[in-house]
């Protein structure tokens, strides 16, 4: 699917490009083309590489020099947050970056899960591979989606692998695999057409059959919740189970639908609020990714705009993200986007998952489907909407929390996951 193209690519962006070591001496493509080692030796295309987050000097010293020369807009008198990022909260929120953020530690901190590059479709792929101590633990991979990353889960990682450590029982155990996408984070950006969500699927698929991984469990949110779908469609043997915290669905035909006038209002409402206060974003990615890239790749007060709103607009916190997500949380998973410069690479997966060709078209999903509902989600679907796309056995309507599960309501997300596949562990 992907091959060489030619870029026009000058300044920072080679900077950006060259972000990540794993080890020291490999460095990965990012144009889909075979990954070298720093004297130009080829990596071979099946080896799992070890990889650490190093980002270079230079393109922090740069950022700094851009945050202290950020030209913010003005802002109508008593606007809030009506019209967008709101500016005092904002100038706050860059000043602190600017004078207090600490990368590195934030870096040291993801450094602490094991990370690897592998190759994959021709794409150096990045994932956190974290075994469990338990020897019979359930092999799972869990997919992010936009504006999230890995970032998000680092919270759930360790009670999912070691439960005994976090009390619980040893029997809960799963060996965690966690993938950047393709076009996000410290994986490679796809160069050609219809790369889609399905495509990524293919992407996370192969990568768990490299690990020595038959029978698995998959999850996923937002398009995590998408590629996840499409991996247990089109590998239903591989699948022990597909757990979602986004589960989308249609409305069965007139007349079939048995769902209770409080659900349907209830599917109502948050399509509604979705689709008339939140898709402005994905509209514009969805059909101009090219020309929104150019601001938020070339401007760090414009990428964190665009994602700290949609925390704040998706989760479960009154209007207050910073009640659920600190300042070190936001940023972490901003710089993730800047230091790697996805924002252009991730905002094409908007387009091309209208665009993308597929082997055939999707059908009802057989895998045992269990669906974590959380009442700030952007889309809530009736059980009886799911239970005609997907095998559910498993439904939990959440007393609290939003779009962004594992970062909010971790505790509540990771015993879902054990209640779900405990079942199907044998």
């Amino acid at each position: 699917m992907t091959g060489m193209a030619m870029r026009l690519q000058i300044g920072f962006v080679l900077l950006v490009l060259a972000v990540g070591c794993a080890p020291a001496d490999d460095a990965a493509t990012d144009d889909g083309a075979m990954a070298e080692t720093a004297d130009g030796a080829p990596v071979d295309p099946v080896a799992v590489r070890p990889f650490m987050i190093d980002v270079p000097q230079m393109v922090l010293d740069d950022l700094q020099t851009r945050l202290e020369q950020t030209r913010l807009p003005d802002q109508l008198d008593g606007a809030g947050w009506d019209y967008g990022t709101e500016l005092d909260y904002f100038t706050e929120f860059l000043t602190y970056w600017r004078d207090e953020f600490d990368w590195r530690a934030a870096e040291a901190r993801l450094n602490e899960f094991d990370q690897f590059k592998t190759v994959l479709d021709g794409l150096d792929t990045h994932f956190i591979h974290q075994r469990s101590p338990e020897p019979d633990a359930m092999p799972i991979i869990i997919t992010h989606g936009w504006p999230g990353s890995i970032a998000e889960f680092t919270k759930i990682i360790g009670p999912l692998t070691d439960p005994v450590a976090h009390g619980g029982d040893a029997a809960d155990a799963f060996h965690v695999v966690a993938p950047s996408m393709p076009g996000y984070g410290f994986s490679d950006k796809p160069t050609q057409r219809g790369f889609g969500p399905e495509q990524i699927a293919e992407v996370g698929a192969a990568l768990m059959e490299r690990l020595g991984y038959d029978r698995y469990g998959i999850q996923g949110g937002d398009w995590g919740s998408i590629v996840s779908r499409w991996h247990a469609f089109n590998y239903p043997d591989r699948a022990l189970g597909l757990h979602l915290n986004m589960l989308v669905g249609g409305r069965p035909p007139e007349g079939e639908d048995p769902s209770s006038p409080e659900e349907i209002e209830r599917a109502r409402s948050r399509s509604s609020f979705y689709n008339t206060a939140e898709n402005a974003y994905a509209q514009i990615q969805g059909t101009k990714p090219q020309t929104v890239g150019y601001a938020l790749h070339d401007s760090p007060s414009g990428q964190a705009a665009w994602i700290v709103e949609k925390f704040r607009a998706w989760c479960d916190c009154d209007g207050d993200a910073g009640s659920v997500f600190t300042r070190d949380e936001l940023l972490t998973n901003i710089m993730i986007y800047w230091v790697t410069g996805t924002a252009t690479s991730s905002a094409r997966l908007y387009y091309e998952s209208g665009n993308a060709p597929t082997s055939r078209p999707m059908g009802y999903i057989e895998v045992p489907t269990g669906a974590a509902i959380f009442p700030y989600e952007l889309f809530i679907t009736p059980r009886a909407w799911a239970e005609t796309a997907y095998n559910i056995v498993h439904w939990t309507e959440m007393e609290r929390g939003g779009h962004f599960a594992a970062m909010e309501q971790p505790e509540a997300f990771v015993e879902d996951l054990r209640t779900f596949f405990r079942p199907l562990r044998d």
